[in-house]
């Protein structure tokens, strides 16, 4: 009885497993034959309209404009990949010809200057956005690049297989093309690892649009900051107000002569908010009892001979190392 049992058991398991796999086979993308000539039928309908186009614009182009096969735009067997027509537009003008135009008649969508007017940048990006849309392009309208005149293909290189602006090797010579004055300070004694390859601009900001400043990729700067550094974050006992607010208050993301990335050095840089007693208004020179830091209390002139002690070698950093927050009792950002 227990024999019996058990046969029937992996019989039935058996069939289970068949009836699966005959499911899956049927449920999957496997190739099939049938699924393969559908393919072929879309890669040979988009390649036949292509073909009003590349007839005349091939290899001897200036521009590489066959290349594009070799990207994502050019993968003809997919049904959502676009034809030359779905980005430059009919163009039925440009192709038959126009009575009303000496010589051939522009495109309906013209992207990069040469031998007709390039088309407006809203217009340009208008054909892009048909497709791209999405959460990284949501706030494109209204953006600083978009009210600046960028289309899209300023930035982006769609007939070529490699674009600059997608590699994290390439992608700072395309955005340094306008912003210079960040070009600059990348090249100072403290930056960020841009030319190493590590850190791009697309890792902070969003081109895009965003709902933050400055194209940032979340709502606030330190927000953004915190992506990488994350040990600031805290929530710390002591807390540090300018650290909560933006870091930008002491640090030039973009780089700085003074590390790590500050905007001056300490104790200038504390003393721009920390001016009361203890930070000393006056770093240099005798207070009203006539000692103050390296005076003697013999000293009858009143006449500093050397600076407050207080404001040697790191500064306020010889005590306050924690700057970013601290959980120290003794308060004060105090490492302890």
């Amino acid at each position: 009885m227990t024999t019996l049992r058990k046969l029937l058991t992996s019989c039935l398991l058996v069939a289970g497993m068949g009836a699966g796999v005959l499911s899956w086979a049927a449920d999957s993308n496997l190739p099939n034959l049938g699924q393969e000539n559908n393919k072929a039928a879309i890669a040979k309908a988009a390649l036949s309209k292509d073909a009003v186009c590349t007839g005349c614009h091939d290899e001897s182009e200036t521009a590489p404009v066959l290349s594009l096969y070799q990207t994502k735009h050019g993968v003809r067997g997919d049904i959502r990949t676009p034809t030359c027509q779905s980005c430059h537009g009919a163009s039925d003008k440009h192709v038959k010809g126009d009575p009303n135009v000496k010589g051939r008649a522009a495109p309906d969508v013209v992207f990069k200057k040469g031998a007709f007017a390039q088309s407006g940048d809203k217009e340009r990006s208008e054909q892009c956005l048909t497709c791209h849309k999405g959460a990284k392009r949501s706030n494109w309208d209204g953006a600083q690049h978009q009210n600046n005149g960028v289309a899209c293909n300023s930035c982006h290189q769609v007939h070529k297989p490699t674009d600059k602006v997608l590699n994290k090797k390439t992608q700072t010579e395309v955005c340094f093309t306008c912003h210079k004055e960040q070009r600059a300070d990348s090249k100072k004694i403290s930056h960020h690892p841009i030319e190493e390859g590590k850190v791009v601009c697309s890792d902070c900001h969003n081109p895009h649009g965003s709902t933050g400043p400055k194209l940032l990729k979340k709502n606030t700067v330190t927000e953004t900051c915190y992506q990488c550094h994350a040990e600031k974050r805290g929530p710390f006992l002591f807390e540090h107000q300018p650290v909560s607010e933006d870091c930008a208050n002491c640090h030039s993301p973009h780089g700085s002569n003074i590390a790590p990335l500050l905007k001056s050095r300490p104790p200038f840089m504390c003393q721009e908010c920390h001016d009361g007693t203890h930070a000393s208004g006056t770093p240099v020179g005798p207070n009203a009892s006539g000692y103050q830091g390296g005076l003697t209390k013999n000293n009858a002139s009143g006449v500093a001979q050397y600076p407050n002690k207080n404001i040697v070698g790191r500064a306020c950093m010889n005590c306050h190392s924690q700057v970013h927050g601290s959980n120290s009792p003794a308060g004060g950002y105090l490492q302890r």
